[in-house]
């Protein structure tokens, strides 16, 4: 399968910034993002702290979910030197339980009590521009209508596989010859609501940092996070010149539907996930594999079970192949996980850089692997290997392979 699909331009926004280099001077040099968060009042909760980005009315409004996807698509579109009209393919992964529901009727109400003074003609428009945030599949009406793109349009809900599932799904489109050209996006801000739940769930951090397989981890924190990136048929891109970035060689997708929160304790999903790709790649052993980007949540349940599932997939091999967890600088992205860390894996082909695994204290006997603790490592990669988990044991995987 190699060369079907080709990844040939892509946009990304994190706390950090725009752009691949806010990502090399934050996520690949080690440099946590988290902070107290002033977009919303966080004295109810056990922590003020998640990876956001700055805060304030302009920094706020530019960061609204339509907006972001729109910025990162078109910078993902101008990277491949694609046409506005392109008959290309949108598929989202976005945020699809309650949250978006409260918003709508929360925004819904605004809009009949704007309707119901005469003067407020303004708030009215700004709160039905807001109900765009908050339906999933309008979103992806949306990004396609904003970048003039004509092809099919369809939205993941999946929790935090969303985008991967976006991802995997347009390469089976592409590979089956279905279509030769999609844009895959992803996005989360962090607001209240979610913030809210994992508090109440006890999963947020307890000292301010993720410390993903280190012995004292004690949870994970939310952060921004919007990514698009362009896939087409090799075929495709060759005839029109377009420079590859990365192939995708292998994907794969498993439920093991173990518990609505919880891993499976072996990591039996992502085992099977795993493997999938890398038969799809033709490396069934994982032989090629140079690092592996973890899901790596910094919970006390995932990075135990995510290592045993790492040593099901990879039995000969999982000592030897780096792994890292990029939440441990950027935060737990969510629904744009996936496609943010497809990219972060993508930058580590491009660049020979192995990003690390930041905060990282002492070993976990739980967790044996080699994490890339605190700095970067250079790499002569050939092939990487990026998986996520969401609830209710939902996994994704993802072989990149450098051209």
């Amino acid at each position: 399968m190699t060369g079907d699909v080709t990844v040939t331009g892509f946009g990304v926004r994190t706390a950090f910034g725009t752009g691949a280099d806010a990502l090399r001077r934050g996520v690949f040099a080690g440099v946590p993002s988290f902070a107290p968060t002033t977009r919303f009042d966080t004295g109810p909760y056990r922590t003020p702290m998640a990876a956001a980005a700055p805060d304030g009315p302009d920094a706020v409004e530019d960061w609204a979910l339509r907006h972001a996807l729109a910025r990162c698509g078109r910078e993902a579109l101008d990277m491949a030197d694609l046409p506005r009209g392109t008959g290309a393919a949108v598929l989202l992964g976005i945020a699809g339980d309650c949250t978006s529901i409260t918003r709508y009727w929360r925004d819904a109400a605004a809009v009949q009590g704007a309707d119901e003074n005469a003067g407020a003609v303004g708030d009215r428009g700004a709160a039905a521009v807001r109900l765009a945030d908050a339906v999933p599949a309008r979103l992806a009406e949306s990004l396609a209508g904003g970048l003039e793109l004509t092809g099919p349009r369809l939205t993941f809900t999946n929790a935090c596989v969303a985008s991967a599932a976006a991802i995997i799904h347009a390469c089976r489109l592409i590979s089956s010859g279905r279509i030769d050209v999609a844009v895959c996006a992803g996005g989360y801000l962090v607001e209240e609501e979610t913030f809210g739940k994992f508090d109440s769930g006890r999963a947020l951090s307890r000292d301010g940092m993720v410390r993903p397989f280190s012995a004292d981890r004690t949870g994970l924190l939310l952060g921004d996070g919007v990514a698009a990136v362009v896939l087409e048929s090799a075929e495709h891109a060759r005839r029109r010149g377009a420079r590859p970035l990365a192939g995708v060689v292998g994907w794969g997708a498993a439920t093991d539907a173990h518990h609505i929160a919880q891993p499976h304790p072996e990591g039996v999903g992502l085992a099977r996930a795993a493997r999938q790709a890398l038969r799809l790649a033709g490396d069934p052993d994982g032989s090629g594999l140079g690092y592996v980007n973890a899901h790596g949540t910094g919970t006390k349940y995932n990075d135990g079970a995510e290592t045993r599932g790492l040593r099901a997939a990879l039995p000969e091999r999982a000592e030897s192949i780096p792994v890292s967890s990029t939440k441990s600088t950027t935060g737990h992205l969510l629904e744009a996980a996936g496609v943010v860390e497809f990219v972060i894996t993508m930058l580590a082909l491009m660049d020979g850089v192995l990003p690390p695994t930041a905060n990282f204290t002492r070993a976990d006997p739980e967790c044996d692997l080699d994490y890339v603790p605190n700095r970067p490592r250079q790499a002569d990669l050939r092939r990487a290997l990026t998986i996520n988990a969401a609830f209710g044991g939902a996994n994704t995987a993802l072989v990149l392979e450098r051209p």
